[in-house]
């Protein structure tokens, strides 16, 4: 390709509204266009890094028997009512009406299309086990789209399926999937992906993992430990040491004007990790109201509650006709019809600290086994840098940032069981098939590279998904024996099967430079008067770590086997 005639412009401004360093140089150099928030038109330099990206998706997926097949982007609405999700996904989901008022949606994820496709086929035994994904464009309404690539509202996604007659040929292909995934991630340049344990939210299933690439910039929060314990925060256990108290009596003190958890620890002198707030929520199809009582130093994990309670919560508006005292809520005469559930963390103290339902009242020691019998207790606390690892036991639990790129889940027979898939199996009678689903988004695979392969100037591609292998800058184009050297070395280069990008326009070296560092191309070559004039070129990496004279006669052979070495590097 001649940069002369290549669409999109590269410059030196940084848009306002880019935050992420991957945003910034994607747009800088020239890689993509916002259309309207979330969505964007790719270059043709991003086009070549994401269809690269998918050809190695792709080659994983089929290494692992892989079935790649298409779903269609439009399905209809009762697909995903046989689910039960067309009403349990909130406004993410695209929904409209065909010309014949039929209600269809856009596909932000495929699980249902999965299951019709196979529904019908599969329907013995010895057609078990099996895996079909496809590379796709999806739409999802995501309300927090940022970042670029990073978090958008139409993205190409690789999902996958697998369906199994037993829980053991599912889990011993999931960890196949695991491996595949590892093997992308290093080809595509990032080994550093983590994977950690994680919620499995809309997807249902009771296991699931996601990989993560650790960076600051990461809007994932991680829980990781030295042992190799890895978590995402919504997901993670949360050990805690209870503190020795000494079992007493309930007793009901008069606490005046203490309506924060801090302000009743500091009138009764009392320890904040030997007392119980409240956190209050209601359910969002009723509306009931459900206390969370967890130690007074900890905090709700608002996923883990979820999980617990089975349905969704929001954030509670308290009203007078609730009955609900706040600032002075605690387990021990909650008004009726008001649900609640008590964190483990609280159930480990003999006793605490609690409110008393009654204007500036609280009872000291409150204990959950004496006084509140039939609680139901649960572990939704949110774990924090130091706690204790799940794992281990040690109390060196560390919190970071990561973007994810990618997941698997154990779906079990949530879809199948729903949408009526069934096989005979070798007893003669009807299963449902059980269900894996892993997926990976291809243009944020993209982005997340950009975000940790940079510096100041540009994106430093990996060689196996850069947008070309080498790059040709020909200083003073018009100069005869510049123009000679640069336009063999670019035939040379492209007849021995070397992608090219060849700078042939009539700018400025400083211009060229800045460019070339934009579009971060692994290896460029130089081609200048002076070069010429010492009888060279002057090839070097991207990442600075080369830089070297070749004599022009030898330079194509040099090139293809330093492009060569770069790729054995991440195979």
């Amino acid at each position: 390709m001649k940069m002369s005639s290549m669409l999109g412009a590269r410059f030196k401004e940084t848009p306002a509204d880019c935050q992420l360093d991957s945003h910034k140089l994607m747009v800088r150099g020239g890689y993509m266009k916002q259309l309207t928030t979330g969505i964007y038109s790719l270059y043709m330099p991003a086009k070549r890094i994401t269809k690269k990206i998918e050809n190695i998706i792709r080659e994983e997926m089929d290494k692992i028997d892989g079935q790649e097949v298409m779903f269609p982007v439009v399905m209809p609405a009762a697909l995903w009512q046989e689910s039960g999700r067309y009403e349990s996904i909130g406004s993410e989901m695209a929904r409209f009406k065909d010309r014949s008022g039929q209600p269809v949606v856009l596909g932000m994820t495929h699980e249902e299309a999965a299951v019709h496709l196979a529904r019908g086929t599969a329907q013995s035994y010895s057609q078990y086990p099996f895996m079909i994904y496809q590379i796709q464009t999806k739409f999802r309404d995501e309300p927090r789209a940022r970042g670029g690539l990073i978090r958008v509202r139409e993205f190409t996604m690789k999902d996958a399926y697998s369906f199994h007659t037993s829980q053991e040929d599912l889990e011993a292909y999931y960890e196949k999937c695991y491996q595949a995934y590892e093997n992308i991630y290093r080809r595509a340049g990032i080994p550093e992906v983590v994977a950690v344990k994680s919620d499995s939210g809309m997807m249902g299933g009771s296991v699931s993992h996601e990989f993560m690439l650790l960076t600051d910039c990461g809007e994932d929060t991680i829980v990781l430990c030295d042992c190799g314990y890895r978590s995402n925060m919504e997901a993670a256990d949360c050990i805690v040491e209870a503190p020795e108290t000494v079992e007493a009596p309930l007793e009901k003190v008069f606490t005046p004007e203490t309506k924060t958890i801090e302000a009743v620890c500091e009138y009764l002198h009392a320890p904040a990790n030997a007392s119980c707030k409240a956190v209050v929520y209601q359910k969002n199809m009723t509306d009931q109201y459900v206390v969370a009582f967890i130690r007074g130093d900890l905090e709700v994990n608002e996923t883990k509650l979820r999980n617990f309670l089975g349905e969704e919560i929001h954030p509670a508006e308290i009203t007078l006709e609730s009955g609900i005292v706040a600032g002075f809520i605690g387990p021990v005469g909650l008004p009726e019809g008001v649900d609640y559930v008590i964190d483990k963390s609280v159930a480990a103290l003999n006793s605490s600290v609690c409110g008393a339902n009654e204007e500036n009242y609280h009872y000291t020691g409150y204990n959950v086994k004496r006084d509140t019998p039939d609680a139901k207790i649960a572990d939704f606390a949110k774990t924090y840098e130091g706690a204790i690892c799940p794992v281990c036991g040690k109390p060196h639990i560390r919190v970071s940032r990561g973007i994810e790129v990618g997941n698997i889940f154990q779906l079990g027979t949530k879809y199948t069981k729903s949408m009526e898939m069934t096989y005979i199996g070798q007893d003669g009678k009807p299963h449902y098939p059980i269900m894996g689903c892993y997926g990976i988004g291809v243009g944020r695979l993209c982005a997340s590279v950009c975000e940790v392969k940079h510096d100041d100037y540009g994106p430093i591609w990996p060689m196996s998904i850069a947008p070309w292998q080498v790059h040709i800058c020909a200083i003073k184009a018009t100069d005869p024996q510049v123009r000679e050297t640069a336009d063999m070395l670019y035939d040379q280069l492209q007849k021995a099967g070397v992608e090219v990008i060849y700078d042939d326009r009539k700018v400025s070296a400083g211009n060229m430079f800045s460019d070339a560092d934009l579009l971060g191309v692994p290896v460029r070559v130089i081609v200048s008067p002076k070069t010429v004039k010492r009888g060279a070129v002057e090839v070097s990496k991207r990442d600075k770590s080369l830089r070297e004279d070749v004599a022009p006669e030898e330079a194509a052979a040099y090139v293809e086997k330093l492009v060569q070495a770069m790729l054995d590097e991440l195979k």
